[in-house]
């Protein structure tokens, strides 16, 4: 894993969300067992009202990674003026495990889509140590960047980004 992968940069999620980084982590992000979320592809809100399993790779189980799952296009892509909007925060979760075996310090909100094609974005950062990560007061107007410099988490080492919209009863049949 060397460069960002261009999806993140055509995406704008690298300058929107986060800024340049090079992926150093393996990050897998399944939604009902089967649906894995791949940079880009649009899932439909049906499939993704559970939390999904987020596995991570890493050195060994003596890391600890936080991972946000993050909404910019809050309440609308053409006005994202809560933007973001924060659905999902796990902290201390050990490499080389799943997010199950972390801290749920923000707990899973299913995206309900309501205007436009948003952007639904899975960030995994190393942390300096266990404990180390503070969680946010709201999930409006939420700031990855801000929220990795006020814990000193870096640059992230992994993302990957899925797209979904409000399903109408044509596009459910």
């Amino acid at each position: 894993m060397s460069r960002v992968p261009e999806p993140l940069i055509i995406g704008r999620v690298v300058g929107e969300v986060v800024d340049n980084f090079f992926p150093s982590v393996k990050m897998t992000v399944t939604y009902n067992s089967n649906k894995q979320v791949s940079n880009g592809h649009e899932l439909l809100p049906a499939i993704i009202t559970a939390r999904p399993r987020v596995e991570i790779g890493g050195e060994d189980m003596r890391s600890a990674y936080t991972l946000i799952m993050t909404d910019p296009d809050a309440p609308s892509p053409s006005d994202p003026y809560l933007r973001e909007h924060l659905h999902w925060m796990v902290t201390d979760i050990p490499g080389t495990t799943d997010a199950s075996f972390g801290k749920e310090v923000v707990s899973y909100e299913s995206p309900k889509p309501t205007a436009g094609i948003h952007r639904y974005v899975f960030i995994l950062f190393k942390q300096r140590g266990r404990q180390t990560v503070r969680p946010p007061c709201a999930r409006d107007y939420f700031s990855t960047r801000r929220f990795s410099e006020e814990n000193g988490l870096g640059l992230p080492v992994a993302a990957v980004y899925f797209n979904a919209q409000r399903e109408t009863a044509a596009r459910r049949r």
